[in-house]
């Protein structure tokens, strides 16, 4: 796809006289009818929607589900992959007064069912036959559930449930509702207020079932314009989007400042093809999750694998030179003539004005991997319950241990502090919550005098003012001994490495701090093949004593980093992934310490015992309700003689 050049200034909507959704939307179909607001990629062709194609989809989307009979202040789900279809019908239910709830297209049946009947969604959009069948499946539980648009309908034919209506359908019902009364439309957005509640964005739910925070659309789009003072967008900008639009940073992005920017979103044919769609757009600005940038990065050394010695030998000339210039405050032109040239043009990251990352945190390895090629990657932090990120680090003012200082009309304190200034973060923005749906306690318990009480524990630097964000409160740790030590800053580390997926660092309350690992298993397995190791599966080679020494050898790199009290003395590789569907991730995948601590008892007390083997026998479900039996016996691998072992237990490791 060819560049574009923009040089225009920003020209953002003047969200005081606008402050809904819809009223944006039709402001923008109104003044730019025929600039391109959105494309999505289907059978290798991409297909682009004008502003005013955005606006006629939301119209009759919004006045088919009144034609339905959906009445102001009810919810409506949405359920799906990232599609056009997903951001009209949110915008179409704002847009007849009704609250939206996201939710992730990979969610099991529990999960839909508790999120479906606590918000009492009385429609749900889903994009196609798999989401459909887990509506159906639960029909009976779901007593406030009434209409299920479905989008795509390949497979429906089958299906004659009187709750089905394709999307063709709701609109020909909206567009003879408009035809009876031509201003319902018009009507129905100008009863919208900035105050009403729009947006219900459910939290991660790290220890418990999510919460659903109740947004405003009035103070999201506020807080929208304050994050663009920051990090600008410009219209026609282009941006890709691959993160879950259930997450409150896509909310950001995709829904509110694409509306008030007017940049152009993008939606991928495949989540595995993304990359490829990428290059092809060349965005000028991506969000992405630090696991997706740790993915790329690990997937840039793992293609050296196969590359030429000569190739190899350039692209470690390339990085040496890089990090060294950056490390001077600079870029190497002779680096980016050798590497960094051709690298972003691969990734499709040759016309990034702006990069960005958040919802967990990110090594500092990573960071530098990205800004030594040239990446204008920034770090963010926020909450849901502030309307996602209010600190960014802004223009070259770059600090890789920090999320940068926070926005213009966004404040951020240390609560508490101890002696070395460390305390719990607050913040406060215009994009503030309103509250926890239907839980005002716990809405009391997190939101005193106007800040947020995050959890997270942090401190500002003193040279700079930025904010350096360590790891949860509560899992905030110390050693039996005193030492204190955050596991997420540890396993950030270890997963810098190619060949790592997923680390957990254990060491609460025991004399010393050890390791369960999963291995990435693309790039692990690539290099077992290269090394003509047999294998086969994920336990097996997990299992096996060369892909140990492999995984010894990158810890060791890591123990080299660290202080010596906080160096990793033993790891074992675990026998399967960690999952958002085992309840042992979040959706955003943070993990889930209570859970690991719960269901890997037995290998965390084996480490602490000082046994060298641990037999497993356990079984597994995949998400189709299959299950599997593993049995498998798992090393204990002894990087640093341990004077403390003894008989200790799994909770005290790992929580």
């Amino acid at each position: 796809m060819a560049r574009r050049t923009n040089n225009r200034p920003p020209d953002y909507c003047d969200v005081a006289g606008l402050d809904t959704f819809p009223k944006i939307l039709r402001h923008n179909a109104r003044s730019w009818p025929m600039d391109v607001a959105m494309r999505e990629k289907e059978f290798g062709i991409w297909n682009a929607f004008t502003w005013a194609d955005y606006d006629a989809k939301v119209r009759y989307y919004a006045l088919g589900l009144r034609a339905l009979g959906v009445q102001r202040g009810q919810v409506i789900g949405l359920l799906g992959s990232n599609r056009p279809e997903w951001v009209w019908g949110e915008i179409s239910a704002h847009a007849i007064g009704c609250m939206s709830l996201g939710i992730y297209k990979d969610v099991l049946e529990d999960e839909a069912e508790y999120l479906i009947t606590y918000a009492e969604c009385v429609a749900i959009i889903a994009e196609d036959e798999e989401q459909v069948d887990k509506l159906l499946d639960l029909a009976d539980k779901l007593p406030s559930l009434k209409h299920i648009v479905y989008c795509d309908d390949r497979g429906m034919r089958k299906y004659e449930s009187p709750m089905l209506i394709h999307q063709d359908e709701l609109m020909e019902k909206g567009k003879a509702l408009e035809a009876s009364d031509p201003g319902i439309y018009d009507r129905e957005i100008d009863m919208g207020h900035g105050d009403d509640v729009s947006v219900l964005c459910t939290t991660s739910g790290t220890t418990s079932k999510p919460k659903m925070a109740m947004l405003q659309s009035g103070a999201f789009l506020r807080h929208c314009v304050d994050y663009l003072s920051a990090d600008p967008k410009r219209p026609g900008d282009e941006y890709v989007s691959v993160l879950p639009l259930p997450w409150i940073m896509e909310q950001v992005y995709v829904v509110g400042q694409a509306l008030i920017a007017r940049t152009v979103v993008n939606f991928v044919e495949e989540e595995e093809t993304t990359m490829a769609d990428m290059r092809e757009i060349g965005p000028s600005f991506v969000l992405l999750a630090p696991r997706v940038w740790e993915s790329i990065a690990a997937d840039v050394r793992a293609r050296m694998m196969d590359a030429t010695k000569f190739k190899q030998g350039m692209f470690d000339l390339g990085m040496k030179i890089g990090v060294k210039a950056l490390n001077e405050g600079r870029r190497s032109k002779l680096a980016d003539f050798i590497l960094f040239r051709a690298l972003r043009d691969r990734l499709g990251f040759s016309f990034l004005t702006s990069a960005a990352t958040g919802g967990a945190a990110m090594g500092p390895e990573t960071f530098r991997f990205f800004h030594a090629m040239g990446v204008p990657l920034k770090q963010l932090y926020g909450q849901t319950e502030l309307a996602g990120a209010y600190t960014i680090h802004r223009g070259d003012d770059i600090d890789h241990e920090t999320v940068g200082k926070a926005f213009d009309k966004s404040d951020v304190r240390i609560e508490n502090p101890d002696k070395e200034g460390v305390g719990e973060i607050v913040g406060r923005n215009q994009g503030m919550f309103l509250g926890y749906y239907k839980n005002p306690d716990a809405s009391k318990d997190d939101v005193r005098d106007g800040w947020l009480y995050t959890g997270d524990a942090g401190y500002i630097k003193k040279e700079n003012g930025h904010l350096v964000v360590i790891d949860r409160v509560k899992d905030l740790a110390q050693t039996s001994d005193g030492l204190r030590f955050s596991p997420q800053f540890i396993e950030n580390k270890l997963k810098f490495s190619p060949f790592i997926a997923e680390a957990v660092i254990l060491g609460r309350d025991m004399p010393y701090l050890s390791a369960m690992i999963c291995i990435r298993w693309s790039i692990v397995a690539k290099w077992a093949e290269q090394k003509a190791i047999a294998f086969t599966n994920y336990t097996n080679l997990a299992a096996n004593p060369d892909v140990y020494g492999l995984l010894r050898a990158e810890v060791e790199k890591v123990n080299q980093t660290l202080p010596d009290a906080q160096k990793v003395r033993k790891f074992l590789l675990l026998y399967k992934e960690l999952d958002p569907d085992d309840g042992e991730l979040t959706r955003t995948r943070k993990v889930r310490r209570g859970v690991i601590a719960e269901k890997y008892a037995k290998e965390i007390t084996a480490i602490y015992a000082g046994n060298e083997k641990v037999d497993i026998d356990t079984v597994i479900t995949f998400q189709d309700g299959t299950k599997s039996r593993i049995q498998t016996r798992l090393t204990v691998e002894t990087l640093i003689p341990c004077d403390g072992d003894g008989a200790r237990t799994g909770d005290q490791a790992a929580e």
